[in-house]
Parts: C-alpha cells; structure tokens; sequence
C-alpha cells in the first residue's frame, strides 16, 4: 500500500471548464487521489477569461490557490514545493517556460509533466513555438506525463530528450457521470469547444445528416462557434454546458459524436475525455477513425466508426435499439474497469513512488542555499 502522498499541480484550470478539457481532466484524477488519501494543492493562474465562467470555485477535494504572478505563487509556495513528494506542471500553463525554470530552481523532491495536449506540444516545438514548455526543459522532468500513448512516448524519449514518458490517459469520475434516466430528446449530439481543425468532420457527421434526416433532432453544446455557421433548424446550439449537465446531456441522445483533433489523430492513441464521459454514461458512440481507438473501444462491438456523411446517416436510420444498447453497455464496462479517475490516480501514485525522491539540496548542503536562491533568482529574470 502506497504511504499518502503529498502532491502539487500547477495547471491551465482546475475551476472553469469553459473552453478546454483540462478541468474536468484534472478533476477526475484529483478526486481519485483524494479518495486514496493523498494530499493536493493546485495552483491556477487567475486569468479573466476563466474568472467569470468558475464552475468549481472552491473544490471540497483538494486545496486550490489563484495567483496573479507566478515568480510571487513559487515565492510563497517555496517551502511546499520543495517538500512536496511531486511538482506536476501540466501543459498551456501561462508563462510556463518561467513557471518550469522558477520550480526546477526550487530542487523539488520530483518534477514532473502532465501534457494533456502531447501532440499539439510537439507540433508547435516543432515550430520553435515555446508558449508554455521548452524543449530544454524536457530532459529536466523526472517523468514525462502524455494524455497519449502509442509511439509518441518512444519519440519523446528519443527525440525530445525525456528521461522517462508514460501514458497518463485522461479519465472520468465514475460518481459523477451515470445514466440519468432523462428521456431521449436528441438523435445524434456532440459536446466539444470549437475547433477550426474539427469543424470539416462536424460539418461531415452531424451537420450535414442534420440536413439529409430533418425530421430528427441534434445538438452541438460548447463555446466559441463563429456566428456565420450555418446550422440547420433542426440543430440545438448549447453555447456552454457545464459538468454537472454533462451526465443528463448525454443521457438524452440516441448516440453521440466524438471527434478527434488533427494533431491527435496523427498522432493516434490520444482518447478524448468525452470520449470517457460518454461511455461512462451508457450513452452509444460514434466516433471518427484514430489509430489506437479499436485497442480501447473494439469496432462494432463497443463503438462505431464514422469516416463519412453516409455511414452516420446509416447508423441513425439503421441500427436498432438492441443493438445501440449493447454496443453502450460493452463501452461503459470497458470504460469503468479501465479509465476512471481511481483508476488514474493509482496509476499516477505508482509511477511517482517508482522513482527516487531527490534529496533537498539545502538537507544535503546548507550552504548551497544561496547557489538555489541564484538559480531562482535567474528563472524570475527571464520573464
């Protein structure tokens, strides 16, 4: 049995879901470590886009800090960071190349990175594009957190330079997304933030069945559309839904839509939270075509798969309720076993304890306090 941990996160959002996938992502895996008994702080930059749409202000599972100047939060926070048994840093933390160079300077026990957008991080590394990681800073991470799998991990280690990359897939709080024995309102739904690298599919596997079936509903819920999208009449627009009407969102449709980013798509192997929540709630699943999806969700057994306006339509027009029922219960059991947030958070615990804490330099040496403070004070000058 794993000793409790004492663990520090410093992440895009652990309050406000709007517009990104990574609250909820974190909320399923610091419930399920606050369930195991560790302890959490997470440390959130307090921006304004964010402040005004706080779903989860004040978390009764975690301690949760906003802060306006990241070299101020690692100041005060110095102590806590450095005795923390982990410092996870996730990806598109504001500032994050300065906020890495500030907690590394701390000498933490272990440092690592949560990267729950692998593949859009190395495609803008790619492109010298450095807005919240280095690729310096890759071989300083203890371990190399992805949200995907697959071969992407062999390449952050070869090519990037990670002493070690895991998978650390996104996950669901089981508690929180059931079945809510809501009547059926809509044929085919999708819950995701606009994205101009999905729109072609939402175009291809909901908008236009929309207008080849008008006499069966649909439903788009999520932030940021432009206004010269032109939906169908018989197309619901949600502008935000939050989590807690995510269960009963998915509960009323016949099946709901996944779509897969670009980047991960290439990538293969980077399963969406919704992907998760959907399944958890019985609710079936179409879903565009990735590498790695099959090992998670077995074609026509637990998912279908939807490369084209004609296969929707097929599905929606023919595919009865037995078999939509099975396909859902074989995706919700594989889903329960396997991707809920305990699940993550024991997964996250052993690869922590895995490795050797790292004693604190002034422990070892007092005298090379002032070296740290040096160090420190070189990571806050380059903001």
């Amino acid at each position: 049995m794993i000793k409790p941990l004492d663990i520090v996160f410093l992440g895009l959002s652990l309050s406000s879901s709007w517009g990104n996938g990574h609250a909820t992502t974190f909320r399923s895996l610091i419930r399920g470590l606050a369930a195991a008994g560790h302890r959490v702080l997470f440390l959130e930059r307090d921006t304004p886009w964010y402040a005004t749409k706080r779903d989860l202000p004040a978390p009764d599972f975690c301690e949760l800090v906003y802060y306006d100047d990241p070299i101020a939060v690692t100041q005060e926070y110095a102590q806590r960071l450095r005795e923390a048994d982990a410092v996870i840093v996730g990806s598109y933390v504001p500032d994050g190349v300065g906020v890495i160079d500030a907690v590394k300077a701390l000498g933490p026990k272990r440092l690592c990175f949560y990267d729950i957008d692998t593949p859009v991080t190395l495609e803008k590394l790619n492109r010298n594009d450095e807005e919240y990681l280095a690729r310096r800073q890759i071989p300083l991470f203890d371990i190399y957190f992805s949200f995907t799998g697959g071969d992407t991990l062999h390449r952050l280690e070869r090519q990037y330079g990670a002493q070690r990359a895991e998978a650390l897939y996104c996950s669901v709080d089981a508690a929180r997304y059931r079945k809510s024995g809501d009547e059926t309102r809509w044929d085919l739904g999708y819950l995701g933030t606009y994205s101009r690298d999905r729109q072609p599919k939402l175009e291809a596997l909901l908008i236009e069945p929309a207008r080849r079936l008008p006499h069966m509903r649909f439903v788009v819920a999520g932030p940021q559309y432009p206004g010269n999208i032109d939906w169908p009449e018989n197309v619901e627009r949600i502008e935000h839904l939050p989590p807690e009407k995510h269960s009963a969102f998915y509960s009323c449709q016949r099946f709901t839509l996944n779509i897969t980013r670009a980047d991960m798509v290439a990538a293969g192997w980077s399963p969406s939270v919704r992907l998760f929540e959907a399944a958890a709630c019985g609710t079936p699943i179409i879903s565009d075509f990735w590498p790695g999806l099959a090992d998670l969700l077995p074609e026509n057994e637990a998912v279908l798969i939807a490369r084209n306006t004609e296969q929707v339509v097929h599905a929606l027009t023919s595919v009865g309720a037995e078999r939509r029922q099975a396909m859902a219960a074989h995706a919700q059991r594989r889903i329960l076993k396997h991707h809920t947030g305990e699940t993550r958070a024991a997964e996250l615990t052993s690869y922590l304890t895995g490795i050797p804490a790292r004693v604190p330099e002034t422990a070892k040496h007092p005298f090379r306090l002032q070296n740290r403070e040096s160090e420190y004070a070189a990571a806050k000058s380059r903001y």
